[in-house]
């Protein structure tokens, strides 16, 4: 049995395919988003409901997120801006000089 109903699969895909949601994509990550896997997501619960057909297995990404956005570091394409530090320096507590 698919983890979420077949209709949240389509509105994933129609969200995805969405102008908006394109749109802020492109921006963020400079690439149009993938859409296609909701749609074989889709199509593989409703093979299931209809014939209920162990071989269309419906993947348990359902609650990953909206559009297959990963969390933090997933597929991270760039360098940190910054060195993280392991301990604060040794002069924190002084006032800075004016």
């Amino acid at each position: 049995q698919p983890p979420r109903s077949c209709e949240d699969y389509w509105w994933e895909w129609k969200h995805c395919r969405g102008l908006r949601h394109a749109f802020h994509h492109y921006y963020a990550h400079g690439e149009l988003p993938a859409c296609g896997r909701w749609r074989d997501d889709y199509e593989a619960c409703r093979d299931w409901e209809r014939h209920r057909d162990t071989a269309a297995q419906v993947p348990a990404r359902g609650t990953a997120g909206r559009a297959g956005e990963a969390g933090p570091g997933a597929g991270q394409k760039h360098a940190p801006v910054w060195r993280l530090r392991k301990s604060p320096p040794p002069d924190w507590y002084l006032p800075l000089d004016q």
